[in-house]
């Protein structure tokens, strides 16, 4: 519960203009950043250099009009981490919806490495010259570890979005990982990151969709299947997921992408789904790996998200 005011708190602060709310205190952030530069020292110094290049034409051979599909984000849309270009999310992706489709689509990434929420300015810039009909964002990582203020960090996604959605495409925000799943992170600053994620990927899913898009809950991201293999999820680099921890993050967006598309039937027609408030829909997908948020239809003056309730 105070999770979820606390993101209602975030969001409303982006949308009315105000920067101080922060999900953790400034000391707190000091000591993120001070146990960030020790991980960084018990990371293998094996360089990634920079992600490959996956744009280009997906399922071309399908000969039909192609999709539009363009990535948005840090390092994870980028896809460091991994050394072929078909190991990419954004690959992963486009080759997923190219399958459903039965269609091509052209990706196009804009995605970059180190990128924080003040970039997805000019990244969404570059987006509508390709005039998407999807566009998936992942941001926020290094808005914690860099103390960007929550408040801060919510606004460029929610001007990110609006402007993707007043464009004509669809967009899938997949929300701030839990840093405190990261292996190097140790405690007791362990629990503050994932604190710290966990209340900016709520307030990231709540200015989402009451902007028209879809929020995927990636807070689990380098979790349970993470800790219980590491070896085969991470990278060479401890911090970045590998091919297969890539896969299994693209298997949590995929399905969020073809319903936006009208291609699969939609979550709140399937068993086990409820309606909650945006506020607490948003806490509660923030707990749990792959929770889809979006904007329901339903009779009354407040807005609601349809969630699964299982």
């Amino acid at each position: 519960m105070l999770r979820a005011f606390t993101a209602r708190r975030i969001a409303a602060a982006a949308a009315y203009g105000g920067g101080g709310i922060t999900a953790v205190g400034g000391i707190t952030f000091g000591l993120v950043v001070i146990e960030a530069k020790l991980a960084r020292r018990m990371i293998e110094a094996t360089p990634n250099g920079d992600p490959p290049a996956a744009d280009g034409l997906y399922g071309g051979a399908l000969g039909t009009t192609p999709l539009s599909m363009v990535m948005i984000g840090d390092s994870t849309a980028a896809g460091l981490g991994v050394h072929t270009p078909e190991e990419t999310p954004a690959a992963l992706l486009a080759t997923g919806l190219s399958a459903i489709a039965d269609r091509p689509v052209r990706l196009t990434n804009v995605a970059r490495s180190g990128a924080r929420s003040p970039s997805l300015r000019g990244q969404v810039d570059r987006a509508l010259q390709t005039r998407p009909d999807i566009a998936v964002i992942m941001i926020g990582a290094n808005d914690v570890t860099g103390r960007i203020p929550p408040a801060d960090s919510v606004r460029h996604l929610a001007d990110a979005v609006e402007r993707l959605r007043a464009a004509g495409s669809h967009v899938v925000v997949g929300t701030c990982p839990d840093l405190g799943s990261v292996k190097p992170l140790m405690p007791p600053l362990k629990w503050i990151a994932r604190r710290a994620s966990r209340q900016l990927a709520a307030a990231q899913t709540i200015a989402a969709v009451e902007r028209g898009a879809r929020s995927i809950s990636l807070g689990d991201l380098l979790g349970r299947e993470f800790a219980a293999d590491p070896l085969s999820m991470f990278s060479e680099d401890r911090y970045h997921p590998s091919a297969r921890g890539y896969a299994a993050a693209s298997a949590a967006v995929l399905p969020s992408i073809a319903s936006a598309l009208g291609l699969e039937p939609d979550l709140a027609d399937q068993p086990g789904t409820g309606v909650l408030p945006v506020y607490l829909a948003a806490a509660e997908a923030a707990e749990v790996s792959g929770t889809e948020v979006r904007g329901g239809q339903v009779p009354v003056s407040y807005k609601h998200l349809t969630l699964p309730t299982n």
